[in-house]
């Protein structure tokens, strides 16, 4: 199918709107050892009181911590501390095969990034307004075939999926490659991604147009 797209904004952030809850704080603190903050206290107290108790911990065990707290349905003891060390040397994403935990990983990273004012290295995440028409059967998977006509050859979904985006096979690691996909009314959405998959450098054209292959499965005998 052919689509017409324009981008309107790409914008790096280095923190993610409502990525932890009010409750989120409290448990933290707790597991922290802090379990006098209550559903009284204001966010933003529970934030500064979350990094002081956060402070009192060596980087890498606090890394646990939060690994253990928002990951520990996914992830192993060992897994947990490999990445808990990891953590302090990578930027989030690049070391981590399995996609789906990219998102939260960021949002992890971040809130230690800030809590020890920088020890752990910074990642950034993406966002990309467009337009696209016609606005027919827009999921994750089409905008990231479409925004490869313009992606800069270096990019790292080009490298990995390129058979993916040519339609030649599934590309179902589209849903956790793209953290968020908001229709934002007529043909304008917003995507949220992070850096590592896509950057505000890699965009050639700001207004293309795309033919976009879909993948066909052959049908058994």
């Amino acid at each position: 199918m052919k689509y017409h797209i324009i981008i309107n904004s790409v914008k790096a952030v280095d923190a993610l709107q409502n990525a932890w809850s009010k409750a989120d704080y409290v448990s933290l603190l707790d597991k922290f050892g802090f379990e006098d903050a209550g559903e009284n206290t204001s966010e933003k107290e529970l934030i500064e009181l979350l990094f002081m108790a956060i402070s009192d911990f060596e980087p890498e065990e606090a890394a646990a911590i939060i690994l253990d707290y928002k990951l520990s349905d996914k992830l192993n003891e060992n897994q947990i501390e490999q990445i808990s060390h990891e953590m302090l040397l990578d930027k989030i994403s690049e070391e981590y095969a399995d996609i789906s935990l990219h998102h939260q990983l960021y949002n992890i990273n971040q809130l230690l990034h800030k809590a020890y004012n920088g020890t752990f290295p910074s990642a950034k995440a993406t966002l990309v307004e467009f337009e696209i028409s016609p606005n027919k059967n827009v999921n994750k998977e089409v905008v990231l075939k479409a925004l490869n006509a313009t992606l800069a050859p270096s990019n790292v979904i080009k490298r990995l999926f390129n058979d993916a985006l040519e339609g030649k096979e599934a590309f179902d690691e589209a849903e956790n490659i793209i953290w968020n996909l908001k229709h934002n009314g007529d043909n304008s959405y917003t995507i949220t991604t992070s850096e590592y998959w896509i950057s505000r450098d890699e965009f050639k054209d700001a207004e293309f147009d795309v033919t976009i292959v879909e993948f066909e499965e052959d049908d058994e005998d």
